[in-house]
């Protein structure tokens, strides 16, 4: 099956090419914080570097704390046994969807929804059935719309906080997913990748009401991690061991040194908070100015670092919209076709993990080019 490009590769691309000749980006283009790993856990790296000539391993101490986290953020008891650790979100998204389903598979997803969802479906051979989401469900699917889905599909991929548009499922809706989802014996995978960033209060997660749910999760997003590739699979008891011989075959196990980090990055809550309270700022920022520059259709961002704005007053080709955007003004965003390939050609997502000071000049920039063009 065809697999479409990640195409805010391309914008990227183009940023650091301008970079390169001289010009002054800000990449708003990626979903990743602008912040390294908590200091904490490089001076661990730095001292493991230094004794441990590591291998390949999976950290039981680093399982059991993941497991600690699901308690203390959810009060939901997880078997470390049930935690796999990956290399990133995007193995343990191969994991789950390879340990659960078979080719043909048809998937329920929401539209707009992560690149990777759609493109990882097609290239295992599963089919993606999207879900239109609009303003009237906030951007995300519903359990009356899984419930209306004929024949019932064999899965459906859960995001919430959601990429592009940050948008969190309520508690009681995501109760009533999983109801339906035991009724009709539809598989449930999460993406909880962006817990621990949200604006309005806590997340839950999928196994507060579904216990046999696969749960995909990260350190690239809250513990600002990305580059560190290290994430985790909660694989549902039936299917512990399957996930453990699909990674031993497709990806060993994830950097010896990145766990060690990653064990203590999981307790360095303070200088994690002020990352939430700088996005928090950033948020407000971007709220309050982008209004002004026209973009007044933006999906609720509930939590994760992103906005999702309406440009079908200025463009129905959201990949040149953004390259001509960034040509111009030096701020590199992502194309809405990416996330949604049907009305994404008129959406750009805008990042706003970057410092504050970095939003302020972003918005600096692009107030005048909109406004020249929405006047």
């Amino acid at each position: 099956m065809t697999v479409e490009p990640f195409r805010a590769i391309s914008v990227s691309r183009l940023a650091h090419q301008l970079k390169a000749e001289g010009r002054s980006i800000i990449h708003m283009e990626f979903g990743q914080p602008s912040t390294g790993a908590p200091a904490a856990a490089i001076a661990r790296a730095h001292q493991v570097l230094d004794q441990d000539a590591m291998g390949y391993w999976e950290s039981p101490d680093l399982r059991a704390r993941i497991a600690r986290l699901y308690d203390d953020r959810y009060g939901v008891a997880v078997d470390p046994e049930r935690i796999v650790l990956t290399n990133g979100a995007s193995p343990a998204l191969v994991l789950a969807l390879t340990t659960r389903f078979r080719p043909g598979d048809r998937i329920a997803l929401a539209r707009p929804g992560y690149v990777a969802y759609r493109n990882t479906l097609r290239a295992l051979h599963l089919e993606p059935v999207e879900i239109a989401c609009g303003p009237e469900t906030r951007f995300q699917l519903t359990a009356v719309q899984l419930a209306a889905l004929d024949p019932a599909p064999a899965g459906v991929i859960i995001a919430s906080p959601a990429n592009p548009t940050g948008t969190i499922i309520p508690a009681e809706e995501l109760a009533a997913i999983a109801q339906v989802c035991r009724d009709r014996g539809v598989a449930i995978v999460s993406d909880e990748i962006y817990h621990g960033l949200s604006y309005v209060g806590p997340t839950s997660s999928m196994l507060q009401f579904a216990p046999d749910a696969t749960i995909i999760n990260s350190f690239s997003k809250y513990w600002s991690m990305a580059g560190w590739r290290l994430g985790w699979l909660v694989a549902p008891q039936d299917r512990i061991a399957a996930a453990r011989a699909h990674i031993g075959n497709l990806f060993l196990t994830p950097p010896s040194l990145s766990q060690h980090a990653g064990l203590v990055a999981m307790d360095a809550t303070d200088e994690l908070e002020g990352h939430v309270r700088t996005y928090a700022r950033n948020r407000d920022l971007m709220l309050q100015a982008l209004p002004a520059m026209g973009l007044r259709k933006i999906a609720p961002p509930d939590g994760a670092f992103y906005i999702w704005a309406d440009i079908g007053h200025l463009t129905d080709d959201s990949l040149a919209f953004c390259e001509q955007l960034l040509r111009d003004t030096g701020v590199a965003t992502a194309p809405g076709v990416d996330f949604d390939p049907v009305e994404g050609r008129r959406f750009i997502r805008f990042s706003f993990a970057v410092s504050t000071a970095e939003v302020e000049e972003a918005l600096a920039r692009l107030t005048p080019w909109f406004e020249a063009r929405t006047t």
